[in-house]
């Protein structure tokens, strides 16, 4: 027990950390920033066991960061505000900024299409300003009915190649998807470019737009 006289506020602000020192925890709030799910949902997108995803939730829950609504026998979770949001975007870029391993990771990940050659938020309402781009949305219809980025067409990943002929050669394509660590957009990308196409994918994703736009 510390005896500073500030000690109960750092000792909150700590609990706060302490919930998001878990991985696992941060990868389910990535995972409800791209919207409502159920503790199955999550339990399945996450590839964790479900009696674990539970007792994730509740620790996330108990600290004001995701809230809960009942449909008959089903708990749905969702972040509890757009501020969550918001914080998930700024820690993580901040992070980036600091820590050069973490970039050396996403960059390894994602590989140099969906990390260094990303379009970034500004740079994608200039090019759609100037035109010649056509901006796909690769997840899928019912994802992209609930909301998407203004202007970007539906072609979800798994129908990209039969449709091809739907993307003019003349126009650079950019294609996003989920998040900020989707490794969809980044492959649709580099099948694009083999093509003989211009491709680049969106920095952040769907959720990436969000967090920048305010969407719901």
């Amino acid at each position: 027990m510390t005896d500073f006289p500030e000690a109960p506020i750092y000792e909150h602000l700590a609990r706060l950390g302490k919930v998001l020192s878990a991985p696992v925890r941060l990868r389910l709030l990535d995972l409800l920033d791209q919207g409502e799910c159920t503790v199955e949902e999550l339990a399945l997108r996450g590839g964790l066991p479900l009696k674990n995803t539970s007792a994730h939730l509740q620790q996330l829950r108990a600290a004001g960061l995701v809230s809960t609504r009942r449909e008959g026998t089903r708990i749905h979770y969702s972040l509890r505000d757009a501020g969550v949001s918001r914080f998930l975007g700024r820690f993580q870029e901040f992070a980036e900024e600091r820590t050069s391993d973490l970039r050396a990771e996403i960059e390894a990940y994602l590989g140099r299409e969906g990390a260094v050659s990303a379009v970034t938020g500004p740079e994608l309402e200039e090019l759609l300003r100037d035109g010649g781009v056509v901006l796909v949305d690769l997840r899928s219809p019912r994802e992209y009915e609930a909301d998407h980025v203004p202007g970007a067409v539906s072609i979800p990943s798994r129908q990209l190649e039969e449709r091809l002929d739907e993307l003019p050669w003349d126009a650079t394509v950019v294609a996003y998807c989920q998040g900020p660590y989707c490794v969809v957009s980044p492959r649709a990308v580099r099948m694009l470019n083999g093509t003989g196409r211009r491709a680049r994918s969106l920095r952040g994703g769907y959720v990436g737009w969000k967090r920048r736009h305010g969407a719901p």
